[in-house]
């Protein structure tokens, strides 16, 4: 199945970042530059890249997903349920362990057609290599 189309440059983040006045970012101003240019923008710190991943499953981006997944824990493949529609991210808790090792707590909301919508409650762990931050794996809260 193809990605979904991209956003327009002016369309809020489906992260759900705002800036310091609280204003929702606009898509280009915020995980664009990391979906689109993984090689030479790489998320600051794990909480970005969550938020990035979160925007990846939401735009069906498998490449971008799979390119910020450990190497150790990483799938073969991600297949995408269809007509699943992400309802938003709400990131409850950021904390560096370390240097090298972070954990970011979220909700993220889905609705399946024809289901109730459901809530995906994970507390997830990062792993910093090579000055880049990847997703490992997580626990279902």
């Amino acid at each position: 199945m193809p990605p979904m189309p991209p956003l327009s440059p002016s369309q809020a983040c489906p992260c759900g970042r705002s800036s310091p006045s609280g204003k929702p970012l606009g898509f280009t101003s915020c995980c664009d530059c990391f979906l689109d240019h993984f090689e030479t923008t790489p998320a600051p710190d794990a909480e970005s890249l969550m938020r990035s991943r979160y925007t990846g499953f939401v735009l069906e981006r498998a490449d971008y997903l799979l390119a910020t997944w450990q190497t150790s824990h990483r799938p073969s493949a991600i297949e995408f349920d269809p007509g699943v529609k992400w309802l938003g991210l709400e990131l409850r808790h950021h904390r560096l362990l370390d240097a090298t090792h972070a954990e970011v707590e979220f909700v993220a909301r889905q609705k399946s057609p024809g289901n109730p919508a459901v809530r995906l409650h994970e507390r997830s762990r990062f792993v910093r290599e090579a000055s880049r931050w990847y997703y490992v794996d997580g626990d279902a809260l």
